[in-house]
């Protein structure tokens, strides 16, 4: 299993002021949690395979989804990057990296279509034929 994730005492200080203040039941510990989405993501596990260690997966899940719904990890991810506090390692894993499936350009491409009204006013390139009934229509 991949070591944890914690944050440091200086990200902390930068994110601590900005999270929300609600009235009502007191929060379990944030640091703890907001440590276990960061590492989740950095890890790219499942919601289920999140270590105890963060506390109840369920806690740490609706944590996310609430403030993601009122956009403060924009805020908290600004306030971590301002931290100038760079990742001992960073690597990009490719089975992380998903590109569709048309994003190799093999088949088609970009060709340049006609316009429709040009299209309409150009005129037909078939010719037309008579059948054993003699009505015309047009051949290919």
């Amino acid at each position: 299993m991949a070591e944890l994730f914690w944050l440091s005492d200086r990200q902390w200080t930068a994110i601590k002021p900005l999270l929300p203040k609600f009235g009502g039941k007191p929060r379990v510990d944030d640091r703890r949690v907001i440590s276990g989405i960061l590492h989740r993501f950095r890890e790219g596990l499942r919601w289920r395979a999140l270590p105890k260690a963060y506390g109840p997966r369920t806690t740490v899940f609706n944590r996310f989804n609430r403030w993601s719904q009122r956009g403060i990890w924009q805020k908290l991810f600004a306030a971590l990057a301002a931290c100038e506090e760079p990742p001992l390692l960073a690597m990009v894993d490719s089975t992380s990296v998903k590109a569709h499936r048309c994003a190799s350009g093999a088949k088609g491409g970009s060709r340049a279509k006609p316009l429709a009204a040009r299209v309409a006013a150009a005129r037909a390139r078939s010719t037309l034929c008579a059948t054993q009934t003699g009505a015309s229509m047009p051949c290919s």
